[in-house]
């Protein structure tokens, strides 16, 4: 059995290797590779696609799995062995179902897709964009039949970013979190130029300087942590010690620094992983997107929107841009960055709006993929949709349906996870609260290492070792609820507009 374990762990160690390289490719694809390169880079990934997809399938891992299953049966369903041999074994069961050439395909596709987005997105061009988002969604429904029978299409995609979670899950919550969130946009939002001083402009090195310090202060390091640009802002982990933001800064707004507190949260959840989970299925928070969101919100929105917070940070922005803010109260920035407006893009939208644009996503997706909205529909579908939820006419592509990457890059079943994560992050807040009383007073100090350091041990260090249900009771005590979230932005926004 020992022999068994040790190839298995072996086998799995080579596999993550080249996963994260391809990782690394694709974080390259983004960030510096330069146009022309896309033909090679479709050929790089699809060749080792096509080798990790053999490994993954390949049938002495299954006899591995069978070898060393009476030794996890005898280990604490929490023991890192048992996890480990209880995620590879659905791994292993879930890609023989895909033909490697599927697999390749897809990947190769990403490339060439992505850069299709780029080019249409700069050109406000959707026409220049259909043939490759008409492709990709040929490929996820060749994907999605690799699971029959299901009972959501949806579903199939839904489970590649939030294990065992059903459509119907998702629906439920949206449906008590739609209407109160439409009804606090209404009661709540600002008029069109009520802040007009968060128009800038902002020096853009000014605002690379104010990101760096408070991604250091949050707690990362810049040994193992890098950022960098990207049109579509990310983070991606190529190793555990080997951490990469991105941002995007324009000089009409400051939402740079939101990004960057966003992408933080997703790197701090990826650099907390436990070492023992190192180059193994579990490193990191694979296996629930609602979860890695929950982190990237609860960082940017529950601590970067709070009173505590600005009370800390805003003379240094002030400082920063003293002929914007220098007579801007710090009463008023704060109602500023959390009153909800409506806008056009979802990564730069207020705390409250943002779910919406989220929910509009969702149901999209379920319409393409099910066959009932065709593609070349799809921008009047999105602009009628946008106009009944968020209440603004779009006026042209760039800020309508081509703003996102995800679809680009085959990232169907992604969009509610946004969402989710937002409902978890106030329960984790609820939890981080009770265990450390002081928090609020530390984060007005600029302190956060206590706060860190809690979701590290909490969250952060159990990697991918549970399912999401299980990880959400054992950090939360319970499921994933609306209820606190809702509450959270009642009282939030009841209290911004009696100040």
């Amino acid at each position: 059995m020992e022999a068994s374990l040790a190839d298995l762990k072996q086998r799995l160690a080579e596999i993550d290797d080249l996963q994260r390289t391809q990782l690394l490719l694709e974080w390259d694809t983004e960030v510096w590779m330069p146009p022309s390169g896309e033909s090679s880079r479709a050929a790089h990934l699809t060749t080792l696609e096509t080798i990790v997809h053999e490994r993954q399938i390949d049938d002495r891992i299954g006899e591995l799995l069978d070898d060393v299953e009476p030794y996890a049966a005898s280990l604490p369903g929490d023991a890192d062995d048992a996890c480990l041999i209880r995620a590879a074994r659905r791994l292993w069961e879930k890609k023989r179902r895909i033909p490697t050439d599927l697999a390749a395909e897809i990947a190769g596709a990403q490339v060439e897709s992505y850069q299709a987005w780029v080019k249409a997105r700069e050109e406000e061009n959707f026409a220049g964009f259909r043939p490759s988002l008409e492709r990709m969604l040929e490929l996820q429904r060749r994907w999605i039949e690799c699971f029959v029978p299901y009972d959501d299409p949806y579903d199939v995609v839904l489970d590649n970013f939030e294990e065992g979670t059903k459509t119907e899950d998702v629906r439920r919550i949206f449906a008590a979190l739609q209407p109160e969130i439409t009804a606090l946009v209404a009661e709540h939002a600002n008029e069109a130029d009520e802040d007009e001083f968060l128009r800038g402009p902002f020096a853009i090195a000014s605002q690379e300087t104010l990101s760096r310090e408070l991604i250091e202060r949050f707690g990362a390091n810049w040994d193992a942590f890098r950022i960098d640009l990207a049109v579509h802002p990310f983070a991606a982990a190529v190793g555990l010690r080997d951490i990469r933001l991105t941002t995007r800064y324009e000089t009409s707004d400051l939402s740079s620094l939101f990004t960057a507190m966003h992408e933080c949260g997703h790197g701090l959840y990826e650099w907390g992983s436990a070492p023992s989970l190192e180059r193994t299925p579990l490193q990191g928070g694979e296996a629930s997107s609602a979860l890695h969101e929950s982190q990237s919100r609860l960082w940017e929105n529950v601590v970067g929107r709070s009173l505590p917070f600005w009370r800390w940070f805003y003379p240094r922005v002030q400082e920063a841009f003293p002929d914007i803010l220098a007579d801007v109260s710090l009463e008023r920035f704060h109602r500023a960055v959390n009153r909800p407006h409506r806008s056009f893009i979802r990564v730069d939208a207020d705390e409250t709006s943002y779910g919406l644009h989220v929910i509009l996503r969702f149901e999209l997706e379920q319409e393409l993929l099910s066959g009932r909205l065709a593609v070349k529909d799809l921008p009047d579908a999105w602009n009628a949709r946008f106009r009944e939820l968020i209440g603004l006419e779009v006026p042209n592509d760039t800020v309508g349906v081509l703003q996102d990457t995800h679809w680009a890059s085959g990232l169907f079943g992604y969009f509610p996870t946004y969402l989710l994560g937002s409902v978890l992050s106030v329960q984790i807040w609820g939890k981080a609260r009770e265990a450390l009383p002081e928090v609020e007073q530390q984060i007005e100090r600029g302190e956060f290492t206590e706060l860190h350091t809690w979701l590290r041990e909490n969250l952060y260090s159990l990697g991918s070792k549970f399912s999401p249900p299980e990880t959400i009771e054992r950090v939360v005590g319970g499921p994933i609820d609306p209820q606190p979230y809702l509450r959270y932005l009642r009282g939030k926004l009841t209290a911004l507009a009696a100040s």
